[in-house]
Protein backbone atom coordinates (compact mmCIF):
# COMPACT_ATOMS: atom_id res chain seq x y z
CA UNK A 1 0.00 0.00 0.00
CA UNK A 2 1.24 3.47 -0.88
CA UNK A 3 1.77 5.75 2.13
CA UNK A 4 0.48 9.30 1.79
CA UNK A 5 1.53 12.22 3.93
CA UNK A 6 -1.93 13.17 5.16
CA UNK A 7 -0.96 16.18 7.23
CA UNK A 8 1.53 18.85 6.46
CA UNK A 9 2.81 21.81 8.46
CA UNK A 10 0.57 24.32 6.68
CA UNK A 11 -2.76 22.51 6.29
CA UNK A 12 -4.11 19.83 8.60
CA UNK A 13 -7.63 19.78 7.19
CA UNK A 14 -7.07 16.74 4.90
CA UNK A 15 -9.73 14.09 4.77
CA UNK A 16 -9.90 10.90 2.64
CA UNK A 17 -13.10 12.01 0.91
CA UNK A 18 -11.36 15.13 -0.44
CA UNK A 19 -8.42 13.21 -1.96
CA UNK A 20 -9.45 11.30 -5.12
CA UNK A 21 -6.04 9.63 -5.29
CA UNK A 22 -6.54 8.13 -1.89
CA UNK A 23 -9.89 6.64 -2.91
CA UNK A 24 -8.33 5.14 -6.07
CA UNK A 25 -5.68 3.41 -3.97
CA UNK A 26 -8.43 1.77 -1.89
CA UNK A 27 -10.13 0.00 -4.87
CA UNK A 28 -10.28 -3.67 -4.38
CA UNK A 29 -9.61 -3.46 -0.67
CA UNK A 30 -11.86 -3.83 2.29
CA UNK A 31 -14.35 -0.97 2.78
CA UNK A 32 -12.91 -0.15 6.19
CA UNK A 33 -9.28 0.91 5.77
CA UNK A 34 -6.87 -0.31 8.39
CA UNK A 35 -4.65 2.07 10.23
CA UNK A 36 -1.05 2.21 9.11
CA UNK A 37 1.48 1.16 11.72
CA UNK A 38 2.98 4.15 13.57
CA UNK A 39 6.44 3.45 12.10
CA UNK A 40 5.21 4.40 8.61
CA UNK A 41 4.12 7.89 9.65
CA UNK A 42 6.80 10.51 9.28
CA UNK A 43 6.88 13.68 11.37
CA UNK A 44 6.06 16.96 9.59
CA UNK A 45 8.95 18.49 7.73
CA UNK A 46 10.27 21.63 9.42
CA UNK A 47 12.35 24.34 7.85
CA UNK A 48 15.77 25.37 9.05
CA UNK A 49 15.95 27.02 12.44
CA UNK A 50 16.46 30.77 12.49
CA UNK A 51 19.51 31.65 14.59
CA UNK A 52 18.13 35.12 15.37
CA UNK A 53 15.27 33.66 17.38
CA UNK A 54 17.37 31.83 19.96
CA UNK A 55 16.82 32.72 23.58
CA UNK A 56 20.39 32.03 24.58
CA UNK A 57 23.66 32.39 22.77
CA UNK A 58 24.84 29.30 20.92
CA UNK A 59 27.33 27.30 22.91
CA UNK A 60 26.08 28.32 26.37
CA UNK A 61 24.92 25.47 28.51
CA UNK A 62 21.93 25.62 30.80
CA UNK A 63 24.20 25.89 33.82
CA UNK A 64 25.53 29.27 32.56
CA UNK A 65 22.16 30.91 32.70
CA UNK A 66 21.92 30.61 36.47
CA UNK A 67 18.90 30.70 38.73
CA UNK A 68 16.25 33.40 38.68
CA UNK A 69 17.16 36.51 40.66
CA UNK A 70 14.45 38.91 41.73
CA UNK A 71 14.91 42.55 40.72
CA UNK A 72 13.56 43.54 44.13
CA UNK A 73 16.38 44.41 46.52
CA UNK A 74 16.64 42.21 49.54
CA UNK A 75 18.49 42.67 52.80
CA UNK A 76 22.04 41.41 52.57
CA UNK A 77 22.91 38.40 54.68
CA UNK A 78 25.81 40.33 56.23
CA UNK A 79 23.54 43.16 57.36
CA UNK A 80 22.49 42.95 60.97
CA UNK A 81 18.81 42.81 61.87
CA UNK A 82 19.30 45.99 63.90
CA UNK A 83 20.25 47.98 60.78
CA UNK A 84 17.09 46.79 59.00
CA UNK A 85 15.02 47.70 62.06
CA UNK A 86 16.61 51.17 62.18
CA UNK A 87 15.74 51.66 58.53
CA UNK A 88 12.11 50.71 59.23
CA UNK A 89 11.94 53.16 62.16
CA UNK A 90 13.34 55.91 59.93
CA UNK A 91 10.70 55.17 57.26
CA UNK A 92 7.95 55.26 59.88
CA UNK A 93 9.25 58.57 61.23
CA UNK A 94 9.23 60.11 57.72
CA UNK A 95 5.67 58.92 57.14
CA UNK A 96 4.53 60.41 60.46
CA UNK A 97 6.12 63.75 59.53
CA UNK A 98 4.37 63.72 56.16
CA UNK A 99 1.04 62.92 57.84
CA UNK A 100 1.50 65.82 60.28
CA UNK A 101 2.30 68.19 57.39
CA UNK A 102 -0.82 67.11 55.48
CA UNK A 103 -3.02 67.50 58.56
CA UNK A 104 -1.63 71.01 59.03
CA UNK A 105 -2.48 71.88 55.40
CA UNK A 106 -6.01 70.50 55.81
CA UNK A 107 -6.63 72.53 58.97
CA UNK A 108 -5.31 75.66 57.21
CA UNK A 109 -7.68 75.14 54.25
CA UNK A 110 -10.62 74.60 56.62
CA UNK A 111 -9.74 77.80 58.50
CA UNK A 112 -9.76 79.67 55.15
CA UNK A 113 -13.34 78.53 54.59
CA UNK A 114 -12.87 75.53 52.29
CA UNK A 115 -14.91 72.38 52.87
CA UNK A 116 -14.48 68.80 51.70
CA UNK A 117 -17.89 68.87 49.97
CA UNK A 118 -16.93 72.03 48.08
CA UNK A 119 -13.65 70.45 47.00
CA UNK A 120 -15.37 67.29 45.75
CA UNK A 121 -17.87 69.42 43.79
CA UNK A 122 -15.03 71.46 42.28
CA UNK A 123 -13.19 68.29 41.21
CA UNK A 124 -16.38 66.92 39.65
CA UNK A 125 -16.85 70.15 37.67
CA UNK A 126 -13.24 70.00 36.46
CA UNK A 127 -13.80 66.44 35.18
CA UNK A 128 -16.93 67.55 33.31
CA UNK A 129 -15.07 70.55 31.82
CA UNK A 130 -12.24 68.32 30.62
CA UNK A 131 -14.68 65.87 29.01
CA UNK A 132 -16.44 68.71 27.16
CA UNK A 133 -13.10 70.18 26.07
CA UNK A 134 -12.00 66.77 24.74
CA UNK A 135 -15.18 66.53 22.63
CA UNK A 136 -14.59 70.06 21.29
CA UNK A 137 -11.00 69.18 20.35
CA UNK A 138 -12.20 66.05 18.58
CA UNK A 139 -14.78 68.03 16.59
CA UNK A 140 -12.18 70.65 15.65
CA UNK A 141 -9.89 67.85 14.47
CA UNK A 142 -12.60 66.29 12.31
CA UNK A 143 -13.51 69.68 10.82
CA UNK A 144 -9.85 70.37 10.08
CA UNK A 145 -9.56 67.05 8.23
CA UNK A 146 -12.69 67.80 6.17
CA UNK A 147 -11.39 71.26 5.24
CA UNK A 148 -7.83 70.04 4.72
CA UNK A 149 -6.31 72.45 7.25
CA UNK A 150 -4.71 72.16 10.67
CA UNK A 151 -6.66 72.63 13.89
CA UNK A 152 -4.38 75.55 14.68
CA UNK A 153 -5.76 77.35 11.62
CA UNK A 154 -9.34 76.90 12.91
CA UNK A 155 -8.74 78.49 16.32
CA UNK A 156 -9.11 82.16 15.20
CA UNK A 157 -12.30 81.33 13.25
CA UNK A 158 -13.98 80.12 16.46
CA UNK A 159 -12.46 82.80 18.70
CA UNK A 160 -10.19 80.38 20.52
CA UNK A 161 -6.79 81.19 21.99
CA UNK A 162 -3.92 78.74 21.46
CA UNK A 163 -3.73 78.27 25.24
CA UNK A 164 -7.32 76.98 25.32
Amino acid sequence: MKVRNVCCATDCSWSPSQDPGYLVDLRGRSPAPTLDPPALHSPPIRGPRTPGLRRTQPGLSKSCRGAFRSPRPSSKSGQADGASEDSSHLDIQKLKEKRDLLEKEISQLISEGYSVDELEDHISQLHEYNDIKDVGQMLLGKLAVIRGVTTKELYPEFGLDMSD
